[in-house]
């Protein structure tokens, strides 16, 4: 794993702030993902949410990689049209949502989607709006596993909404979607051991009921569902990785993929120095002490946050000028992507003429 990102060249000719993306860092991380599932392409669901890319999703169809995972039905739109072939809507559609969908399949008719569910008013108006389409939609029961933030545990009423799905015409019962984003143990053999008491209650529902196809598990539990079972994994960060997960999963072979350029704009005060990096630029749902690091600059820490600045304490603060471009990593990517339209892209550690546009940052675009 590799955690320096040096400054490229050519740097002067991007805008800040500003996401960079080495793709040479973007390629190794596929490779790993493929790697983990033992170059099985059709066990690797990864989400899409943290980048949003086209040409992300590109990278990943040239790799094999033909499932994907969605958050958005502009996410979904995107993956449609640039080569994935079966996507999962991880995201129980309600509302106008629902007939976003049906637009959506009914745009693509070469590709698979499927959806998640957990209640039965959400069956039931898939139902309808499949039927008036006269298509069949594959579903997936979206599992509590402890996150306790969507999805159904094991036992009748999951049951009793399987049953439902079964018995309309109008949509199939495909498996099981199974996320256990609760599962961040910085211990491995701890997070190991969580992850394996979850997979064991799929298993058990499996021998009495067959569970179907299984998406399971996030980045930070991936190896494990990789390695226990046979069924699909669903990374999503491990595609551009960040300082959040690097620190709290050092043993996860994956290299941090995105920068985000800044520059110093006021010094004002000692020790003080002030960069172009607020809230529009990089997520700040972390404390504040924890939403960026400034790279080469380790004893840096974050005063004040406001919508376009960021102040910031050093010992070396005055060997800083005006102007001085600085690479920071984002504590939590994922977010802070949706922030941006395009980011610079580096080729041999020179800032190209490319950028690449956040393409579903868009929640309408289908």
């Amino acid at each position: 794993m590799k955690n320096d990102f040096c400054m490229p060249r050519r740097i002067e000719n991007c805008i800040s702030p500003g996401i960079l993306i080495d793709v040479e860092r973007v390629k190794s991380n596929i490779k790993q993902m493929l790697s983990t599932v033992q170059g099985e392409s059709s066990r690797l669901r990864p989400h899409v949410k943290t980048h949003k890319m086209a040409d992300v999703i590109r990278m990943q169809v040239n790799a094999g990689i033909t499932k994907f995972k969605a958050a958005t039905i502009s996410e979904a739109s995107m993956i449609a049209q640039n080569g994935g072939k079966d996507i999962l809507l991880a995201y129980q559609p309600i509302g106008p949502n629902i007939a976003l969908l049906s637009q959506l399949i009914q745009n693509h008719p070469n590709v698979s989607f499927a959806t998640i569910v957990d209640h039965e008013d959400t069956v039931n108006q898939l139902a309808s709006s499949m039927q008036n389409i006269g298509l069949i939609l594959r579903v997936r029961i979206d599992v509590d596993c402890g996150m306790h933030r969507t999805g159904i545990p094991f036992g009748n009423k999951l049951n009793a909404l399987r049953q439902q799905i079964e018995n309309n015409d109008a949509l199939e019962y495909e498996g099981l979607h199974v996320y256990d984003g609760h599962l961040h143990q910085p211990d491995a053999e701890t997070r190991k051991c969580e992850t394996e008491k979850i997979i064991q209650q799929v298993i058990d529902y499996d021998k009495e009921h067959t569970a179907g196809t299984v998406a399971g598990g996030g980045s930070p539990t991936f190896p494990f569902w990789a390695e226990t079972t046979s069924w699909e994994c669903s990374p999503g960060t491990t595609l551009f990785w960040d300082m959040g997960y690097s620190t709290a999963f050092p043993e996860l072979p994956y290299e941090i993929a995105v920068a985000l350029l800044t520059r110093v704009i006021s010094k004002p005060g000692k020790n003080l120095f002030c960069i172009d990096c607020g809230y529009k630029a990089i997520a700040s749902e972390m404390p504040l002490k924890n939403r960026l690091n400034v790279i080469g600059m380790d004893d840096a820490r974050i005063v004040s946050h406001s919508e376009e600045h960021m102040v910031l304490e050093s010992s070396r603060a005055n060997e800083l000028e005006l102007g001085q471009p600085l690479l920071t990593f984002p504590r939590h990517v994922c977010p802070t992507m949706a922030l941006h339209d395009t980011a610079a892209v580096i080729r041999g550690g020179e800032v190209s003429s490319e950028r690449w546009t956040v393409t579903a940052r868009n929640r309408l675009g289908i």
